[in-house]
């Protein structure tokens, strides 16, 4: 699916996704990712049933008030103690599928929020 909206030039956006890959600024990306909005980086996990503890607490670098989990076509839920790191940090987690990360992802951007989408699929 391609999305359309208004988009600031000079940040990231999700511009469309599919079962196996999603589109930031027209460039299309596969494999697990982490967008922010100024940068698109590799993150370790290959699949959901690969998270550790350890793959949460790396996105505390990228020092986020949000992290969006984008866990492929279908929602899945980490277990809390995963995410843990960034909890006691005060960083909200939010898992959703590729489609409503996308949206929620491009909404947090357009309003100035410090939001990382982290993207696996299945």
């Amino acid at each position: 699916m391609k999305l359309h909206a208004d988009k600031p030039t000079h940040l990231n956006v999700f511009t469309g996704y599919g079962a196996d890959f999603v589109s930031v600024n027209e460039q299309r990306r596969s494999g697990s990712l982490v967008v922010s909005p100024t940068s698109v980086d590799p993150w370790r996990p290959a699949s959901f049933a690969e998270l550790t503890e350890a793959d949460f607490e790396a996105l505390l670098a990228f020092q986020p008030e949000v992290v969006l989990l984008g866990t492929g076509s279908r929602l899945q839920f980490p277990h809390p103690r995963l995410s843990r790191a960034l909890m006691q940090a005060q960083v909200g987690v939010d898992a959703m599928d590729i489609s409503a990360m996308c949206r929620t992802f491009n909404i947090l951007v357009a309003e100035d929020r410090r939001v990382i989408a982290a993207v696996l699929f299945e």
